[in-house]
């Protein structure tokens, strides 16, 4: 019989997924949901010590004999401190050992609980890696286990191995009645001396931020597809350029559609940071396997299974060789779908989607575009850009602090090429003393999207849309900095030398947008100032995500029609 205490339900289980047989066992009271739960599991062969310094030593030495990871295991106060001289000695030798310190709540640090001592800071030398786990309360407490010890029980043996250190809370809950353990991730971390597990069903490759793609990763990447009939789903801040690109988000936002077709079941998860909040759409069965040089755990989707320590194109090349697929049914499905809905686009109000929707396609060609978060990056995902346009986002920090400052920065590297920003009002005036720097050149054009707010918090679909206009007073910060002025942004930029431009609606912009994505630099940089509203910009992002639906309503509503008139008939 097991504990209640799920934290120490999936330590247990998941040492049983790694092979982890021997525990050292030293007596206490915080460590008994642990030692009474595999005292009597035959799986594990224990042994007792009464002092944990031994029993560190103890782990060295039997670990070091059989070649095997040990479980050290003790309980709050002191107890863990004896540890060190033992764990010192293991992290020098890069044995694996797993220490296990149970403890009081973590709530209690730093209120004269009786026995309890802070193990939030570890010398750097007794372990590789060191996680506190949760008292499991919900859902997200059982992911939260199952990555920690998967993270410390894979550095048991990544980058030549050491000590790790696990510290586990308990609630000392009774009685131990729990017949099975539960269902566990084991999370595969897999290198190149390794067996790669079989690639089969519907594969997609999803891209988070990207460096940029030369040819040779492109064509890789490609054959892979070829190979195992594979589409990569992109954002603007993906890179790739190949054959099987899908800018996906105008599909995957869908608030209604099926996406059984569309679904992969194994997601191939590269890049970085992704600023596409739609992202795709996976269902419950679907595998995600992280591919990356530094092998960390990122379980964006909570569905991470394998971990590919290894470039990427050693891991396409590995699922390509030998493999001759040429079909195109998945890739083909979800383009097919895309296009539908490009074909059925709404005429939205005037907002950031719809300039998106006007100048998407006219950026110059080998220009390069930088989009400042959330709305301006998701607004122009529903488009694509010409094929020699790069494209940028600062979503590492994920901050509207210093895309100015960054574009300024892009700029410098090249005074040949056009570098465009299209950002919002509060990100433009954050990052407003960038436009005065005397290196600013004249291959700069930015166009503000100047709603007079956070317009983010006014979607129709934020949770800060419950407030409805009472969310401008401070969560949305409107009315800063002129509140719509048209003067205070004009006179500002022409002091700069900027040629400014602006305009209030659809036929004011189209009299006016040429200029902004003429070729060439011309005399000045270029700032075009939009004057839009936040009830414009939400409508015109659910109609963008409703785009079947409103077909569908559509539909019917025709046929009813056809009907009536052939009823009167």
């Amino acid at each position: 019989m097991y504990t209640r205490e799920e934290n120490t339900q999936i330590l247990i289980a998941l040492l049983k997924a790694y092979g982890v047989r021997r525990i050292i066992a030293s007596p206490g009271n915080t460590n008994t949901a642990f030692v009474g739960s595999i005292q009597n599991d035959s799986y594990f062969t224990v042994y007792s010590a009464v002092d944990e310094r031994s029993a560190a030593y103890m782990a060295c030495g039997l670990s070091a004999e059989s070649g095997e990871p040990v479980v050290i295991s003790c309980t709050g106060a002191t107890a863990s401190r004896n540890y060190m001289p033992g764990l010192t000695e293991a992290y020098y030798r890069k044995l694996p050992v797993i220490a296990i310190t149970s403890s009081q709540p973590i709530s209690r640090n730093g209120h004269l609980s009786a026995q309890f001592i802070d193990r939030s800071v570890i010398p750097n030398d007794v372990a590789t890696i060191s996680v506190s786990l949760p008292v499991v309360k919900d859902p997200d407490d059982i992911w939260d286990c199952e990555i920690k010890i998967n993270k410390a029980l894979t550095a048991l043996s990544m980058n030549g191995g050491g000590p790790v250190h696990i510290n586990l809370p308990t609630k000392f809950i009774t009685p131990f009645d729990v017949k099975k353990l539960p269902v566990v991730r084991h999370i595969k971390t897999i290198e190149h001396r390794d067996s790669f597990p079989p690639l089969t069903g519907k594969v997609a490759v999803f891209i988070g931020a990207h460096k940029q793609w030369n040819k040779s990763e492109t064509e890789i990447l490609d054959a892979f597809c070829e190979s195992n009939d594979a589409v990569v789903f992109c954002d603007h801040t993906s890179g790739y350029r190949g054959k099987y690109r899908l800018l996906y988000s105008l599909a995957s936002g869908q608030e209604v559609h099926d996406f059984s077709l569309s679904r992969p079941d194994i997601l191939i998860h590269i890049g970085e940071i992704t600023g596409d909040y739609f992202n795709l759409a996976i269902s419950s069965n679907t595998e995600v396997w992280r591919v990356n040089l530094d092998g960390e755990m990122r379980d964006t989707w909570r569905k991470l299974t394998n971990i590919f320590k290894m470039s990427e194109s050693e891991f396409f090349m590995e699922y390509t060789n030998g493999k001759v697929s040429n079909k195109t049914e998945y890739f083909s499905t979800c383009s097919e779908y895309l296009k539908t809905l490009n074909n059925n686009l709404p005429n939205v109000p005037f907002s950031n989607i719809w300039v998106a929707s006007k100048l998407s396609k006219l950026i110059p060609d080998n220009a390069v575009i930088h989009f400042g978060i959330l709305n301006s990056l998701r607004s122009w995902n529903f488009f694509e850009l010409p094929n020699s346009v790069r494209s940028d986002c600062n979503v590492g920090g994920f901050g509207i602090d210093g895309s100015l400052s960054s574009l300024l920065g892009a700029s410098l590297a090249d005074p040949n090429r056009l570098y465009y920003m299209v950002l919002g009002d509060l990100s433009f005036f954050y990052d407003l003393n960038s436009i005065g720097s005397r290196h600013l050149g004249k291959n700069i054009r930015i166009l503000i999207i100047n709603n007079g707010k956070g317009t983010e918090f006014r979607q129709y679909n934020h949770h800060a849309s419950y407030f409805g206009e009472e969310a401008d007073n401070y969560i949305a910060a409107a009315g800063h900095f002129g509140n719509k002025s048209d003067t205070l942004v004009k006179g500002y930029s022409e002091s700069l030398g900027f040629e400014y431009i602006s305009a209030i609606n659809k036929h004011e912009f189209d009299s006016k947008y040429l200029k902004f994505v003429s070729n060439g630099i011309g005399n000045k940089p270029i700032l075009f100032e939009v004057f839009t509203n936040s009830t414009d910009e939400s409508n015109a992002l659910e109609m963008m995500l409703n785009i079947e639906k409103n077909s569908k309503l559509k539909a019917k509503r025709k046929a009813k029609s056809v009907l009536k008139k052939l009823l009167k008939y």
